[in-house]
């Protein structure tokens, strides 16, 4: 219906999983790393987890999972985990093709395994196969009688395997699978569902082991609740076999935006039919995850084409979301929120009547409860000066000077000392401007262009990003940038200079500070702003496959991927640094493939520097 109208293909915000539009932001990656790691590891390790909110990916990670298994592995998907022990151990086997409780079951298993095995258990397992038979067959000398027979004949029944012969079968197909050289992999979704019971079969089952290596790894994905339940005494046994933990949160704005332009563009979109505004409302009323980013984008699209818009802005969208999204406690209870704020109006008159009763005994101590109780509330603790400080108003003695919150940060890097700096910094929030507009050799004219306005084109042949990455992203990139620090009500630009495994070493208003990563992140959302010469209209010349700008694209890539076909180079490259591996060359992949060329480099902290 709308399909047209945007100018799409296919219909791009299917809640099906489908593995031609898949996403993978840089934690799905994460996460899919660390499921590859705990199959590579073989026989090594215990029980790999993987949790994440519900619509975040999970299940459609264990389908990637599948198709990237490495080879000679075997894979058994538990789907449906609300299962008794033994009806788990049926599932298990049948994904493995075995057949429980099959009348040649043992005998078929014992003699693979002795095919695969050596010559001194195959002897072993071949005489238990001959005594199996050679019992069956003295059975069959002594006919059961005709009313015995019959019900047999009309009603076949199998009769239910038991726990010890499905864990019987599974160890020896195993152990067979180990003679071959194979890996054998257990995959349970939403694990939460399991009960105590079959939580404890599946430990058990990593008792299945040679004298070096463990014959099964086990991989657990759920929601929330699966952590909480592996905090249970009961089950402290499973939770010390846990190697590797990931929990998948849900995408930031920044990946909402690539994940929106990524499936468009899978769909045949050649326009983004989004404003920014709407980008971000997407993100606020999904919350970052991608079934309910695929729900209300759908909506919003049909609201378009019925109001004959092209592009969509924030109304639309919560116009949207309101239709498709179920209403949640807070839309059914508005007033929970007003009575909330009534106590809290309520204790503050409390406590402000309890320090009026006291104002007679110390105006000194009066005096320094309102200041302390000030720098409280700004968000100021453990700044407040002593009482008998002679500045002229309380708050000016909640804000250290420049040069001691320079000195406090670079001191011990904590979170406190660099919100403290920040909030120094925040008189003069753009001075790592001309800074940075000198470590890139940027013409002075742009020195007039605001930081917090840079326009995408700020002077001929030069570029300006405003974006969101992680740091890891950035240091990749391995160029100064400066970075948007916020400690309410406070924000300024920092520039990032350098880093190593533990710190980060930012120039703030003309200081330099090494931080920790941990305290970075307390004021750092990811924000950046980056600026770099670059060729005029690069972007519509490399679309149009211009020569020089092929030639200008291909020389930045790195030399594994300049040589073969151009856009699965460039693929691999925006891959690499992070960004949606979709092959269009936008601001932040044009900013990845410059910094390869210019720009001043970051810098490595010596390791004194992190103690």
């Amino acid at each position: 219906m709308y399909l047209e109208y945007y100018g799409l293909e296919q219909a791009p915000f299917s809640i099906t999983p489908d593995p031609h539009y898949v996403f993978l932001s840089e934690h799905h990656r994460d996460a899919l790393a660390h499921l590859l790691y705990g199959i590579r590891q073989g026989g090594g390790g215990g029980f790999v987890q993987l949790t994440g909110e519900v619509g975040t990916g999970k299940t459609t990670l264990s389908r990637l999972l599948l198709n990237q298994l490495p080879e000679g592995t075997q894979a058994a998907l538990v789907l449906n985990p609300r299962l008794d022990p033994i009806e788990l151990m049926e599932t298990i086997c049948e994904e493995l093709g075995l057949r429980p409780g099959g009348a040649s079951s043992v005998a078929v298993a014992a003699s693979e395994t002795a095919a695969a095995a050596p010559e001194e258990t195959a002897s072993k397992q071949n005489d238990t196969v001959g005594k199996a038979a050679s019992k069956a067959a003295g059975k069959r000398k002594k006919p059961a009688p005709a009313k015995a027979r019959a019900p047999s004949r009309a009603s076949p029944r199998r009769a239910k395997p038991t726990a010890k012969a499905l864990y019987d079968l599974l160890s020896a197909h195993l152990l067979q699978a180990y003679a071959r050289g194979e890996r054998v992999v257990l995959i349970v979704d939403e694990a939460q569902n399991l009960s105590t019971e079959a939580l404890e079969q599946i430990r058990l089952l990593t008792n299945l082991e040679t004298e070096t290596q463990k014959l099964l790894q086990i991989i657990l994905i759920g929601q929330p609740e699966l952590r909480e339940m592996l905090m249970r005494p009961e089950l402290r046994q499973l939770a010390q076999r846990i190697t590797a933990r990931y929990h998948l949160p849900p995408l930031d704005e920044a990946g909402t935006d690539a994940y929106l332009r990524h499936r468009l563009t899978t769909a045949g979109a050649r326009r983004f039919p989004f404003s920014a505004d709407a980008v971000r409302r997407v993100h606020r009323r999904s919350g970052g995850v991608p079934r309910l980013i695929n729900v209300i984008a759908e909506r919003a699209l049909l609201a378009g084409f019925a109001h004959d818009l092209l592009t969509l802005d924030g109304r639309t969208v919560d116009r949207a979301a309101d239709e498709a999204l179920a209403p949640t406690a807070a839309d059914v209870m508005p007033s929970r929120g007003v009575w909330l704020r009534f106590a809290g109006l309520a204790l503050a008159i409390v406590a402000f009547v309890l320090v009026l009763m006291r104002w007679p005994a110390s105006d000194a101590s009066t005096d320094t409860a309102i200041d302390a109780a000030a720098n409280a509330s700004s968000g100021h603790e453990g700044n407040a000066a002593p009482a008998n400080s002679q500045s002229p108003h309380p708050a000016s003695r909640s804000l250290p000077s420049t040069t001691a919150a320079a000195t406090a940060a670079r001191d011990d890097g904590g979170a406190e000392a660099l919100q403290s700096a920040l909030r120094a910094a925040a008189s003069k929030p753009t001075r790592e401007w001309s800074p940075l507009l000198a470590a890139w050799s940027a013409p002075a004219t742009l020195r007039a262009t605001s930081p917090d306005a840079c326009p995408p084109a700020p002077a001929p042949g030069w570029r300006c990003l405003r974006s969101r990455a992680s740091l890891d992203q950035l240091l990749r990139i391995d160029r100064s940038v400066l970075l948007r620090l916020r400690a309410e009500p406070h924000a300024a630009w920092a520039r990032l200079l350098g880093a190593n495994a533990d710190r980060v070493r930012l120039s703030l208003d003309g200081r330099t500070l090494d931080v920790d990563r941990v305290a970075l992140s307390s004021v750092w959302n990811g924000e950046f702003l980056a600026i770099w010469p670059s060729p005029e209209r690069i972007e519509t010349r490399y679309a149009a496959r211009e020569p020089a700008a092929v030639d200008w694209v291909r020389a930045r890539l790195p030399d594994d991927a300049r040589s073969g076909d151009l856009d699965a180079g460039l693929r691999a490259f925006q891959t690499r640094h992070g960004w949606p591996g979709d092959g269009a060359l936008r601001a932040e992949t044009l900013f990845a493939l410059a910094a390869q060329r210019t720009g001043a480099r970051l810098s490595i902290l010596p390791s004194s520097v992190a103690e």
